[in-house]
């Protein structure tokens, strides 16, 4: 697959991730749901990795690899999937819109990708500045909705740092191992968490819940996971990073026409300070050098 096949596909797969998200916690606990995603998710892998004849190798660097992007499979995926019990699926996404930045400075610290530029820095404050007005905005979301927004900032953090170790490790695997060895870590760890905390399946599950949980385990983990572990192999782990740039307006829109959910003016709002803030982080030096480049040419024309 072309890589900017594989951009649009994952902007579609983690645009509709929040919603399905949601919709696959009803009726029963979060934990039954995010455990049946990744546990079809991992079948699946294996069934490709079989039937696409791809080695699983288990030697030290492949299992750092699959170590690292676990931390993203089961540490970012159980944060969210608590906060989002809590805020619309659409916050859900402009917090992750905040993923470009965390990547960018870890990266800039952990791979020496690229510095910290002045253009780099207005849009960290900008993004922050649109954070802070999303925080206001969680007072009027209800009364648990800034245990939400922690959570979800703590699942963008996760995320990051398993982006950025992946890439840091660089054991030269296919996508699909690289997925099936996360989801072969993760998968347990969720079936202990869930029997830990809860442990009982439920009795009966919607047609929505139980359409969410197929998505999620087919889309969500399999394709989805792999599609940017290919992505991150291609490039560099900031700029891959960039797919939650686009996601967060369509989750609105979506999480609006779709489940009804209802966001103020403040959440919007700081949803396009964000979203200033990340093209100025990842653009503004382009920008400016593109001007300067017209304004020399004009000055010799």
């Amino acid at each position: 697959m072309r890589v900017p096949a594989a951009f649009a596909a994952v902007v579609i797969i983690w645009s509709t991730t929040p919603l399905a998200i949601q919709w696959s916690s009803e009726g029963q606990g979060f934990l039954f749901g995010v455990l049946g995603r990744m546990a079809l998710g991992a079948l699946l892998c294996l069934i490709i990795a079989r039937v696409m004849d791809i080695a699983l190798p288990w030697h030290k660097k492949a299992r750092q690899a699959y170590l690292a992007a676990a931390v993203g499979v089961y540490g970012a995926m159980l944060s969210v999937y608590w906060g989002a019990q809590f805020i619309p699926s659409g916050v859900v996404s402009v917090l992750f819109g905040l993923t470009p930045i965390i990547t960018g400075i870890l990266a800039a610290i952990w791979l020496e990708e690229r510095s910290l530029t002045t253009t780099r820095v207005i849009g960290l404050m900008l993004a922050i500045a649109g954070l802070v007005v999303v925080f206001g905005a969680s007072f009027s979301l209800g009364e648990q909705a800034l245990y939400g927004l922690c959570a979800v900032l703590l699942s963008v953090f996760l995320h990051a740092t398993s982006t950025v170790w992946v890439k840091q490790i660089n054991a030269d695997l296919s996508p699909v191992a690289v997925t099936t060895g996360a989801l072969l870590i993760a998968t347990p760890l969720y079936l202990i968490t869930w029997a830990i905390f809860d442990g009982s399946a439920p009795t009966a599950l919607t047609t929505r819940a139980f359409s969410a949980i197929v998505y999620l385990g087919v889309f969500g983990s399999a394709l989805g996971f792999m599609l940017f572990f290919y992505l991150l192999k291609q490039m560099e782990a900031s700029r891959a990073s960039l797919l939650t740039l686009i996601t967060p307006v369509l989750a609105l829109l979506l999480g609006r026409a779709l489940n009804d959910e209802q966001v103020g003016l403040e959440v919007w709002l700081g949803t396009g300070m964000i979203l200033v803030g990340l093209m100025s982080h990842e653009w503004g030096e382009l920008i400016i050098k593109r001007a300067s480049q017209r304004r020399k040419a004009s000055e010799t024309a």
